[in-house]
């Protein structure tokens, strides 16, 4: 029976990405191979337990929610990810995934909605970034820029322009929260009149950052 390490599995609201708002179950699984400078989970790094295929479904299903996401950490550090994204999509959920954007994506499920960072200067990541990745990335799946200060959007800005990033998915920006005004990345995407879509992590501003929520 395959297993995952699992950090956390919870109910809450989607707080980002296209799915905003729907009531959501995040299936967290631990371990990260990258250490943003700006990430909001880092008790995912370690410890979680290990937990069979099985129990995680009947936990999933336990919530009556027809959203899951697969989160970390970085789900794709754990070789048997792939194959629970597949076992969720076949038991008729509305699957995602989040992913840092460092690990190869052609191997997930067709039917997974990839929401993939391309990590910006300010992570002290930006080498991690697995370019080829784009070239798998379909009108199913979203990228998504974080970005602290105006360097950060300048070279975001850029790369939706290098890899016409807005023809092949949704773009989404984001504010470093405590970091960036939000209403300063607003301005400058109206002032550039860039087709990306603006987000805040409704979470955050329901719950702050409280694990779990």
């Amino acid at each position: 029976m395959p297993k995952l390490r699992i950090t956390e599995i919870f109910y809450s609201l989607q707080g980002e990405s296209a799915s905003v708002g729907w009531p959501t179950v995040f299936v967290r699984l631990t371990g990260c191979p990258l250490r943003c400078g700006y990430c909001d989970t880092t008790y995912a790094f370690k410890g979680g337990e290990w937990r069979e295929f099985d129990e995680i479904l009947d936990q999933v299903a336990s919530y009556g929610a027809r959203h899951v996401t697969v989160t970390g950490g970085e789900p794709l550090a754990q070789a048997d990810c792939p194959a629970l994204l597949s076992a969720l999509c076949d038991a008729g959920y509305e699957v995602s995934l989040e992913t840092s954007g460092a690990l190869d994506i052609s191997g997930v499920d067709p039917r997974v909605s990839r929401v993939m960072d391309l990590k910006t200067p300010s992570s002290g990541e930006l080498e991690r970034n697995l370019y080829s990745n784009i070239d798998h990335l379909t009108v199913h799946d979203q990228v998504k820029f974080v970005i602290a200060d105006e360097a950060d959007y300048e070279w975001s800005k850029a790369q939706v322009e290098q890899w016409p990033l807005t023809g092949r998915c949704d773009v989404l920006f984001s504010p470093v929260a405590g970091t960036l005004p939000p209403t300063q990345l607003a301005d400058w995407i109206l002032r550039d009149r860039l087709a990306v879509r603006f987000q805040l992590q409704l979470h955050k501003l329901l719950w702050g950052n409280e694990p779990g929520r």
